[in-house]
């Protein structure tokens, strides 16, 4: 059975950093995007970041362009996103997402998701 595992989240000021984990396991996941996604009370799922599985591509939304960096370990076979310069419109639950060859923003082409972990930053 795939498990996607978030870690890391947490209530943290404006202008502070959090860095979240995902941590996969129950298959092989080499060919395997991996997408963070956002979702705010009362909003649609968002996307955040992508990173492709092996060869080191990755997208950002707009909004979180340089603040925010995805990296994985595939050793570890864990994603991390590491949050800097945190906004109050940052506060949402974070999700992890994973994808067999994609790792854009359309969360239909998403195959297994986490739980999420709540970010909360205040003003």
């Amino acid at each position: 059975q795939v498990q996607l595992v978030e870690s890391g989240g947490g209530l943290v000021q404006a202008g502070g950093s959090l860095r979240l984990s995902c941590a996969a396991s129950g298959r092989t996941f080499g060919g395997y995007g991996m997408g963070w996604f956002s979702q705010a009370p009362g909003k649609e799922r968002e996307f955040v970041a992508g990173i492709r599985w092996s060869g080191g591509g990755t997208l950002y939304a707009n909004s979180v362009k340089g603040r925010f960096t995805i990296s994985r370990d595939n050793a570890k076979n864990t994603v991390y996103l590491q949050m800097n310069s945190l906004k109050p419109e940052d506060t949402a639950v974070y999700y992890c997402a994973a994808a067999s060859g994609y790792y854009g923003s359309s969360r239909s082409r998403y195959d297994y998701w986490g739980q999420g972990t709540q970010v909360t930053v205040s003003s």
